[in-house]
């Protein structure tokens, strides 16, 4: 049987003492207190302790006072910083000295189960998040890596959003991967390709003869995914109807079989995605807010392709390997002008539509070589009917700045591609200052092909 991690709590207020130990036993943790930073010390000196949580202001002196001894000790245990005067400057002097976190009075309880599970917990092995399509060269894609362990670790429900075509489904799939739950079952539906009366038996179940074509009773998919995972994708679709009966799900933990009288309890975390944004669908009467703070406990927000072009070389390669295994045919590498013009690209159809279009690409190009005359006409600016030769605004309309943008970028990859390379002839050719040609290349997520120049 493995050892309950212990916590010593330092703090002179016997409510927060108390609170604390409550709180921290029903989650697990064995827990000792102290109320001055001579007890604390005195702790220290004479027992062991996986993490230790002190306040700053103690009745004989300063909780970093407690920090430093602890620090010089061998093996010195994670140190959260509890104060109830937060300011940048406590904060930064409390990480300075070397405190692994601070914690504002009242503080939640929930900001201190992740902070608990970040400095407590090991993290999943890498192969929870390798067999994902998900790469995180960029900052963005970096830190929702970083996130996913540790959201993993909590029951929380979880709402990700972002474009369509980001990899939302692949984030909830790497939750669940990287869970306690992983053992369990991990099942999805989306939740605006259905009418409503199939998406609530879908979800919740029937009994035999309650519609219509019922003609024998179904397990729906909340209590199929007992002890598992439910991901309820495009959730911004649902109807009010479908939002009041989810929320009530949500709340009491039970469903009702269309046609049943009686409930069934479940026990399946809830993981939620859309391209919408709710808040303004809120606004319009069309959402929930109830519904809304139910599943945004943890929000994740993909950014589209054309904000993280860092990713983008390393997320083509993986998707030819892939696609080659698939087809089983010799290995193909991408040229570096292949990705180039990769990287030129707006991404209108983020993730998804590059897997596309290397797929595409592989099933076409005969050679061992991808090169950019592999790739499509359009993105390399052969295609006259390109979206980026607009003389009216289509009927549809067009999100202006994210077209100005890829066209931007087109743009100053094609004067680069005439001008040979050559950062300064490209500028000009674009009646450009070399700065302002280094600024928007750096913007655009061109920065990198310059430096390969």
């Amino acid at each position: 049987m493995t050892r309950a991690r212990r916590i010593l709590v330092i703090d002179d207020e016997p409510s927060i003492r108390e609170m604390l130990t409550i709180f921290l036993e029903e989650i697990g943790y064995s827990v000792a207190t102290a109320l001055s930073v001579a007890s604390g010390i005195k702790s220290l000196d004479t027992q062991r302790f996986d993490l230790v949580m002190c306040d700053l202001k103690l009745p004989d002196g300063s909780g970093l006072e407690v920090l430093q001894h602890a620090r010089n000790r061998p093996g010195a245990p994670p140190f959260i910083i509890i104060t109830a005067h937060t300011t940048p400057n406590i904060a930064l002097e409390a990480l300075r000295a070397g405190a692994s976190e601070y914690l504002s009075k009242p503080f939640n309880v929930d900001d201190l189960r992740l902070i608990l599970i970040r400095l407590l917990t090991k993290e999943p092995p890498p192969s929870a998040l390798t067999d994902s399509n998900l790469i995180g060269a960029s900052p963005a894609m970096g830190h929702i890596l970083e996130m996913i362990p540790r959201i993993a670790a909590t029951p929380s429900t979880v709402l990700i959003t972002g474009e369509s075509g980001t990899g939302k489904e692949l984030v909830a799939l790497a939750i669940h991967k990287s869970s306690p739950l992983a053992d369990g079952p991990f099942l999805s539906i989306n939740c605006g390709a259905l009418p409503e009366g199939l998406l609530e038996s879908e979800l919740f179940g029937h009994i035999k003869g309650s519609f219509t074509g019922a003609f024998r009773d179904h397990v729906g998919l909340f209590a199929k995914a007992q002890n598992g995972i439910i991901f309820l994708d495009e959730v911004g679709e649902l109807t009010l109807a479908m939002q009041v009966k989810l929320l009530r799900v949500l709340q009491e933990r039970r469903v009702r079989p269309v046609g049943a009288t009686n409930e069934v309890e479940v026990n399946a975390r809830v993981l939620a995605a859309t391209n919408s944004v709710l808040r303004e669908k809120i606004r319009a009467g069309a959402f929930r807010e109830d519904l809304f703070y139910r599943l945004n406990v943890v929000e994740i927000h993909l950014p589209p392709l054309r904000e993280r072009l860092d990713d983008l070389p390393d997320m083509a390669r993986l998707f030819v390997d892939k696609c080659c295994a698939r087809f089983k045919i010799p290995p193909k590498r991408l040229s570096p002008d292949a990705i180039r013009v990769l990287r030129a690209h707006a991404w209108p159809g983020n993730v998804r539509e590059l897997e596309n279009i290397i797929e595409r690409t592989i099933a076409l190009e005969p050679g061992e070589l991808i090169s950019s005359g592999s790739l499509p006409d359009h993105l390399r600016g052969g295609d006259k009917d390109s979206r980026y030769d607009l003389h009216v605004v289509p009927e549809e309309g067009l999100d202006l700045e994210e077209y100005l943008s890829g066209l931007r970028a087109n743009l100053m990859h094609q004067a680069l591609e005439r001008s040979g390379g050559n950062q300064k002839k490209a500028a000009r050719l674009l009646r450009l200052s070399y700065r302002a040609f280094r600024y928007h290349a750096e913007k655009l997520g061109l920065a990198r092909e310059l430096e390969d120049r």
